[in-house]
């Protein structure tokens, strides 16, 4: 093994700069991985990549980028209790405190210790390099059955969705719509659909994104994003509109369309991270008894359940991975995945690059 790695670093100014860094040990409880795939999250474009934004959870450090990494273990550190050489694994992106009462939940991104909380390729180094450094509590064993594309699509995308949709539950009784048809949203149908959804339904404003969900058969209607896709929604669904939706766009508009196209009793998920949203609390919510939930990322426990699920759904997180690059060309997957022209975008090394 070599000294030095490669490693990509975003300085805010939409750019990757590309650095030669010594290659990490492993410490106690830790391992050093292989980084096979590391996908690109729309919060990387909205609050590094651009430029620095937030404090705390949302506050990058000048660390390697990517909090979507999967690969396969090369060495443990000791201390070591489950995983070993050669275990393939997925990262939970936030290594928490271990003790707080949110991490003892499982939910580590919402580790209330300012002093441990640590998120990869945000406040500790990520996975858009050759190798990394992972704490063994923050891994998902990584089955056979799964890519590690597939992997890296579930530390992040897959698992927050997975998240919301459990909070909304979703049955053959339900038409669902996705507001924002990004890598979230098209998760988002793919998730419905093995559910058993009844009906989805799609709104973008890119073309690329409903030809994308279209062609992938992910969504049974598309719309692109206008002043009458309330009506649009309520037309196709019998004049009630959905059961269920979920806002992948942090887009204010889109937000209330969500809200407006459920129908009575319903239930809507806000997904999409940053944006506003004005709503009329009577009319839209309280007068037909709708509920509105929150969600952000997932647990670990959730995300182990999900990865058990896709394999027994036969279901590839990868298959909307539009475009991979290898480690050299980082500053091209950022610039793609920045213009929304795609879907999902991965860098790659080894077999996930064919």
């Amino acid at each position: 093994m070599n000294d030095t790695m490669s490693a990509a670093y975003l300085p805010g100014d939409s750019t990757v700069e590309m650095r030669t860094v010594p290659m990490p040990t492993p410490g106690h409880g830790e391992v050093l991985l292989r980084v096979k795939a590391s996908t690109i999250c729309g919060s990387d474009i909205r609050c590094i990549y651009h430029e620095h934004l937030g404090k705390g959870p949302e506050g990058y450090q000048g660390v390697i980028a990517g909090h979507e990494p999967c690969g396969q273990i090369v060495s443990t550190g000791p201390g070591c209790r489950r995983f070993k050489e050669g275990d393939r694994v997925i990262v939970y992106h936030i290594s928490g405190c271990g003790v707080c009462n949110d991490c003892r939940r499982g939910y580590m991104i919402s580790c209330s210790s300012e002093q441990y909380r640590r998120a990869y390729g945000w406040q500790r180094d990520g996975g858009m390099a050759d190798y990394m450094l992972a704490e063994e509590k923050d891994l998902v064993a990584l089955p056979d059955e799964l890519s590690y594309s597939d992997g890296a699509q579930v530390a992040c995308g897959f698992g927050t969705v997975y998240e919301g949709l459990e909070k909304i539950g979703i049955d053959g009784n339900h038409a669902v719509l996705i507001t924002g048809l990004g890598p979230v949203g098209l998760a988002t149908a793919a998730l419905s659909r093995k559910l058993g959804a009844h009906k989805i339904i799609g709104i973008d404003v890119i073309p690329e994104r409903l030809k994308i969900a279209r062609d992938f058969g992910l969504c049974d209607e598309v719309l692109a994003s206008g002043p009458d896709n309330v009506a649009e929604v309520k037309s196709l669904t019998g004049g009630s509109g959905v059961e269920r939706a979920v806002d992948c766009s942090a887009n204010n508009l889109a937000r209330a369309t969500a809200v407006r196209a459920t129908r009575k009793w319903g239930r809507i998920v806000f997904i999409g991270e940053g944006g506003s949203v004005e709503l009329n609390p009577s009319p839209d919510m309280i007068h037909d008894q709708k509920t509105v939930y929150g969600s952000w990322v997932t647990s670990i426990w959730l995300m182990e359940e999900l990865v058990e699920r896709l394999v027994r759904w036969n279901l590839h997180p990868a298959d909307i991975i539009t475009h991979r690059f290898p480690l050299r060309l980082a500053s091209e997957a950022y610039a793609l995945m920045a213009s929304g022209k795609c879907g999902k975008v991965a860098v790659c090394a080894d077999e996930e690059l064919v």
